[in-house]
């Protein structure tokens, strides 16, 4: 079932992760997933189901790829939960293109909306009737309230729907209780406050056991029809397979939390031997690292703790293999960060901004590096508050704006790409990686 809801903050991530705990504590085997490119939300449904929370995003991976990796990632489950994004028909644009709606009806899957009804009783069914109408090939077929006040609001707002035809399937009643710390780019991820985020979740799915009607849900669930197609594989869409099992390091960690699972399949698919380092606490790249991928994350919260990490940071610095870097991995191998000394791999300094650069990015690449190839085109995803000052032409442009380096060894860019949706990324990292005899 997918859990959507009229617009952002109605309790979405409350509703999705809560029940996904709910449902497991009942020994239930869920499937958690997310719609678009949240790295976040994920984070708190590995959590709660014990399974990696996947990414469904049709403008970064293609529709064609949405059903083979539902799939791979609800094999051996009993039921899936997919957590929407924004309102429920809000996608690119004004097409609803990689929307809720647009994921919910590319897996016929039965949507339930969460209605924020601190505000409102009888309007609640107005709302609930004109999302249930808007576009017939979508299949709203429950409603969760959040944040009831009381025995009559509740009455209030559930007599009201009662005129839609959409059940109730639970309220909630509001709990100051149940709160997930937010700063600057939404929630705080779970593994930066691990023990805290477990207890949050054993909370929610409390909050939701006790507020919802489970077995109305998992029935719903069951009405979703078969899916036709065949799982992703991920080294399906590889070309070759590289030899001698080339390490590749990929930063993890409380300042690097940013990436798909998916990303690790493929590098394994493609012939690697994957080992996650902490540049927080590791004071040294993993024994035989080949290659290095720093993803996204939050440096900039710890600067201070990485830049104390100077080993670390002069062998990137110094590393001579094939560096892929996104967003906060960026940051990390600029010269300086707010100030605070990094890598220095590359001739750029990094500030924090106020201004939030957000939104899918198409972009195309003005020159070759380790990952691109001129002229190719790739769709990407843009998150950050932060802006790098350095010289040159950028490696990415797209409408209105570009960024990047690159060489033969290293492209580093704030653009999130889904390697699912392109996995001969993928395989170029892994080709280029050597053994360190051979990086010498």
């Amino acid at each position: 079932m997918v859990i959507a809801a009229p617009s952002s903050g109605s309790g979405k991530t409350t509703v999705a992760t809560g029940l996904m705990a709910a449902l497991r504590a009942r020994g239930t085997r869920v499937s958690p997933h997310k719609v678009g490119p949240d790295y976040i939300d994920p984070g708190y449904h590995a959590l709660a189901t014990g399974r990696p929370g996947r990414n469904l995003d049709p403008w970064l991976v293609g529709e064609e790829r949405i059903v083979p990796l539902f799939l791979h990632g609800a094999a051996g489950c009993d039921l899936a939960v997919v957590e929407g994004v924004m309102g429920l028909f809000d996608g690119k644009g004004d097409t609803g293109f990689a929307s809720t709606a647009h994921v919910a009806r590319l897996l016929d899957a039965p949507v339930v909306l969460v209605v924020d009804a601190a505000r409102q009783s009888t309007s609640v069914a107005a709302v609930v009737h004109g999302f249930a109408t808007f576009d017939p090939r979508v299949r709203v077929a429950g409603v969760v309230l959040n944040q009831i006040g009381s025995d009559r609001h509740e009455d209030l707002c559930r007599s009201a729907l009662a005129r839609t035809g959409v059940p109730v399937l639970g309220a909630i009643r509001r709990d100051d209780a149940v709160f997930t710390p937010s700063r600057h780019l939404g929630l705080v991820p779970a593994a930066e406050r691990h023990a805290d985020a477990v207890a949050a979740v054993g909370r929610l799915g409390d909050l939701i056991a006790r507020s919802c009607d489970l077995p109305a849900l998992m029935r719903l669930a069951r009405t979703a029809p078969p899916l036709h197609g065949h799982p992703w594989e991920p080294g399906g869409e590889l070309a070759e397979r590289t030899a001698g099992r080339p390490v590749v390091a990929v930063a993890g960690g409380a300042a690097f939390t940013f990436g798909y699972a998916e990303h690790v399949e493929l590098l394994r698919a493609a012939g690697a031997e994957v080992a996650v380092f902490d540049p927080l606490r590791d004071e040294s790249l993993p024994e035989g690292t080949g290659g290095l991928v720093v993803g996204g994350g939050f440096p900039e919260v710890h600067a201070e703790r990485l830049a104390a990490n100077v080993r670390l940071m002069e062998q990137v610095a110094a590393f001579p293999g094939p560096i892929a870097a996104e967003c906060g991995g960026l940051l990390y191998l600029c010269r300086s960060l707010d100030g605070v000394p990094m890598c220095g791999r590359l001739p750029a300094t990094a500030a924090m901004t106020p201004r939030l650069a957000l939104g899918y990015r198409d972009a195309v690449a003005g020159r070759a590096s380790l990952l691109t190839r001129e002229g190719e085109a790739y769709r990407g995803h843009e998150f950050h508050r932060t802006r790098v000052t350095a010289a040159g032409e950028p490696l990415l442009r797209w409408d209105g704006g570009g960024d990047g380096f690159g060489d033969a060894l290293l492209t580093a860019t704030y653009l999130h790409l889904h390697w699912a949706g392109a996995p001969v990324l993928a395989q170029r990292l892994v080709s280029s990686s050597r053994s360190p005899s051979l990086l010498r």
